[in-house]
């Protein structure tokens, strides 16, 4: 599993009109699946998320965690980030797990962190979405699981 997390100052995830998912200080992470992935991508990706130290310490250096500081998380589920890009000028999707397999460890995903930590927020699988947030820092970073 493939996270592009984003630290942020606030993030909403907006639906056919409806906001499904919005969180203050936090993280942002655009959730991709890929082929091989499995139940254990789940918690490993999960602990990442909650234990990843992208916020500031009082020194102003990055020593804390979501899980330290309370923040929100806003997972959103973005299969284009388990796109093959290496050659030519069109992606390809072949190492992105099919759609019924990415919904299910998604979803996994999602209780998960529910089950780890209060504020999770997330956006809507298979949907057409428009996110937005305030990225602070800027801080970015690709994840593994």
């Amino acid at each position: 599993m493939i996270a592009l997390i984003q630290r942020v100052t606030g993030a909403g995830v907006v639906v056919a009109g409806r906001t499904v998912g919005e969180i203050g200080p936090g993280l942002l992470a655009l959730i991709g699946v890929q082929k091989e992935d499995g139940e254990a991508n789940v918690g490993r990706l999960a602990e990442r998320l909650l234990v990843y130290r992208v916020f500031p310490d009082a020194a102003g250096r990055m020593n804390l965690s979501l899980a330290d500081t309370g923040g929100g998380l806003l997972l959103v589920p973005q299969f284009t980030l388990a796109a093959d890009t290496h050659k030519g000028t069109r992606p390809s999707f072949s190492s992105a797990a099919p759609p019924e397999r990415a919904k299910t460890l998604f979803d996994a995903l999602v209780a998960e962190a529910r089950r780890r930590h209060g504020k999770v927020e997330t956006g809507e699988f298979g949907a057409e979405m428009s996110v937005t947030l305030t990225n602070h820092g800027p801080v970015t970073f690709w994840l593994n699981g």
